[in-house]
């Protein structure tokens, strides 16, 4: 009985050590407490402000408020992890700040790894909001497509194509793959190819074609127009004349090519220059020549 007393009284003795050593330890650290909960209570007051005075500062860089928007969450992330370091950093937590930065590496790396391309897509879109490569309505012809630009998000580019299918494209391969944008240059070229016959005068198809294509409505007058022949063909000789157009509009550039065919033909019939076409020899079997024969 006398054991069990004296038992039951050293642990509640050593409760009593514990807690008194817990109190110490708890004023002495209650100065750091006090720090860090003040420091964690202001980071969330400001992150508030501070997110929306960086999405403002970007909004002068960037276009797109979506991209905006999401760099002003990443912006406050950031703020908050950095506050909740610094708090266990003043209650002297170094271990417990290098496993976390260090348990937070193996997750960032296991995230980065498992979504690589929605990652890697969502990255391309926060580097062509700083770029600027197009805009919306902008003509552009990009990885096999050929349309305008309706929609850009953090993932993905939608264009509208010439014949009117909505297309999808993933920003990295927007980003990683040649694009010809024809709305930046505000001006087009036309390279419009065709043959004369062997029997032709050369000079001569030369001043008619540059003659009735000179009066081209949409033609840019600032540049000349450029001819050249360009081979001996099988039936043909062939050229090329180069049509600078003021514009970069596909309707337009459609409109100017068509009547500069239209011209051409018709200024070629006038002079009577033959544009020939093809000529096939087909040589059939004496066989098949000989039914055909008998068969008329």
């Amino acid at each position: 009985m006398f054991k069990l007393l004296y038992m039951f009284s050293n642990t509640l003795n050593d409760i009593y050590i514990k807690l008194q050593s817990w109190a110490h330890d708890t004023l002495v650290s209650l100065p750091n407490l006090i720090i860090a909960l003040l420091v964690i209570i202001g980071v969330f007051y400001i992150s508030g402000r501070a997110q929306k005075l960086f999405i403002r500062l970007l909004n002068k860089f960037i276009d797109n408020r979506t991209v905006s928007q999401f760099l002003g969450k990443i912006f406050t992330s950031v703020l908050i992890v950095l506050a909740f370091v610094l708090a266990l950093d003043i209650l002297n937590l170094d271990k417990a700040v290098t496993s976390l930065l260090a348990g937070a590496g193996v997750v960032g790396l296991a995230v980065s790894l498992a979504f690589q391309d929605p990652i890697l897509n969502t990255l391309s879109g926060i580097m062509m909001s700083f770029r600027k490569p197009f805009n919306l309505g902008d003509l552009v012809k990009t990885n096999g497509y050929q349309g305008t630009i309706k929609k850009i998000t953090l993932r993905s580019t939608q264009i509208k194509t010439l014949t009117g299918e909505d297309v999808f494209l993933p920003n990295k391969k927007v980003l990683q793959n040649p694009m010809v944008n024809y709305t930046l240059t505000n001006f087009r070229r036309i390279d419009l190819e065709c043959g004369v016959h062997y029997d032709s005068d050369l000079e001569e198809v030369r001043e008619i074609t540059l003659n009735c294509l000179n009066k081209l409505n949409g033609r840019d007058k600032s540049r000349q127009l450029e001819f050249y022949f360009t081979e001996f063909g099988d039936s043909s000789i062939n050229f090329k004349v180069l049509i600078w157009l003021d514009v970069s509009e596909e309707p337009n550039y459609l409109v100017n090519r068509s009547q500069a065919i239209i011209e051409l033909k018709k200024a070629f019939d006038q002079a009577g220059i033959n544009i020939p076409f093809p000529i096939r020899t087909l040589e059939l079997p004496k066989k098949v020549e000989n039914q055909l024969r008998n068969a008329g």
